[in-house]
């Protein structure tokens, strides 16, 4: 990757003025239980250095500002160098992070303004590379993480405009990352047969997809799939049946895949049924 430009680093006054200014995008990239314990700007987005490739994804495109903070400004710095270098602007990067804070403070847990935490939690199960399709892939915050972590990511949405600011960020960061526009529901597509090695599905559902996502499994390959369930519906949007899974709807779905983990119920604020299953690895050769 090409050496990144700075981010324009500000002091505590001069992030203050900032803030007061509004509005900016607040991007916290400390861990989890530093943004607990340790307290946050009032309204930060949660989002651990570690999965800043997801970054360029979670900001706004609108032009508005960003301020990355850590503890400390070290992090920060990193951060704050791949936003920029994704064309994210304009970025500032708070000096001597929240130690030098005197400002107002929040405490308290927050959600990771980025991939989905059942992607996270199953993180250890994804092959080392190979081939990845993010269906439904939206701003691309799971096509980022994965192609910045080495897997060779096709991108696919109907959103062309989307695709074409994902394209321009992968490209900027020389990350593997191929775009296909293509309407899911309008026109069923072949994924083609073992063609991918993984397959990422978040708060997207057509059940006519699913045979095809079944086919596209490589041999031992992992489909990750999350959505909402009916329940969701009295929380707000998706409330179209055909978007909404059933009680224990998903499973049965992802048949014949193997289902290695499932979940159901309230998590991170949405009524959500999640899988990760497995295709059957190709049986071994007969002598």
């Amino acid at each position: 990757m090409t050496v990144p430009a700075r981010a324009t680093r500000v002091d505590a006054a001069a992030a203050a003025r900032l803030l007061d200014a509004g509005p900016v995008t607040i991007l916290d990239v400390r861990t989890p239980q530093e943004f607990a314990s340790l307290g946050h700007l009032p309204g930060a987005r949660l989002l651990p250095v570690d999965l800043i490739a997801s970054g360029p994804a979670v900001v706004p495109d609108d032009g508005s500002p960003v301020l990355v903070v850590c503890e400390h400004g070290v992090r920060s710095a990193h951060a704050s160098a791949l936003l920029v270098t994704a064309g994210v602007t304009p970025v500032y990067d708070l000096a001597g992070g929240m130690a030098a804070w005197r400002g107002a403070r929040e405490h308290g847990p927050g959600p990771i303004h980025g991939p989905s935490s059942w992607l996270l939690q199953y993180a250890h199960l994804l092959p080392r590379g190979g081939r990845v399709a993010d269906i439904a892939a939206g701003r691309g915050r799971h096509a980022l993480l994965l192609a910045g972590a080495g897997f060779d990511v096709t991108a696919i949405d109907r959103d062309a405009a989307a695709l074409q600011r994902l394209a321009a960020i992968a490209a900027r960061l020389e990350w593997a990352i191929t775009t296909e526009v293509r309407d899911l529901e309008e026109d069923v597509p072949d994924l083609g047969d073992g063609a991918f090695d993984m397959i990422v599905v978040t708060h997207y559902l057509h059940r006519p997809l699913m045979p095809a996502l079944v086919r596209a499994l490589a041999p031992g390959g992992l489909l990750i799939y999350e959505t909402f369930t009916t329940a969701q519906a009295a929380r707000g949007k998706p409330t179209n049946p055909a978007f909404l899974l059933e009680p224990g709807e998903l499973p049965r779905l992802v048949a014949p895949l193997e289902v290695v983990a499932a979940r159901e119920g309230d998590f991170d604020g949405r009524m959500l049924a999640s899988v990760v299953a497995r295709r059957a690895p190709t049986a071994p050769a007969t002598a």
